[in-house]
């Protein structure tokens, strides 16, 4: 299973990848794919959404089932990956490159309470 190291990760499966601007890109891990089967739709929060740590702010739709998307830390989305809108099985092809969502967090302090690789390995083991 693929989890790269200079991400962060959710215990809801979703990584997250800093940006130069002080922003961070998120998306679903190749667990979390590879787990939903083939995704066929995916409802992103929308632009200018605050989001709170943990909370629902979004829904991956595959051929098996839904599944809530929880926002990785608080803030306020500034961009979505419109691309998923038509095409969706990107999430599946390339999981670490097809980000949903792009935030700005509320507090730089979130980024150390995520799980390292490490740990979101050592939570898959579980």
């Amino acid at each position: 299973m693929n989890i790269p190291s200079q991400l962060r990760y959710t215990p809801h499966h979703l990584w997250i990848e800093s940006q130069p601007d002080g922003t961070v890109r998120a998306g679903i891990t190749d667990h979390a794919q590879e787990t939903l089967g083939d995704i066929v739709f995916v409802d992103a929060p929308a632009i200018g959404t605050m989001l709170q740590a943990g909370q629902p702010c979004g829904i991956i739709e595959s051929v098996k089932t839904a599944s809530d998307l929880h926002a990785p830390l608080s803030g306020t989305v500034v961009e979505i990956n419109t691309g998923l809108q038509t095409s969706p099985e990107q999430i599946n092809e390339t999981p670490y490159s097809a980000w949903i969502f792009r935030m700005q967090p509320a507090d730089a302090a979130g980024w150390d309470q995520l799980l390292d690789a490490d740990g979101y390995r050592s939570l898959l083991d579980q």
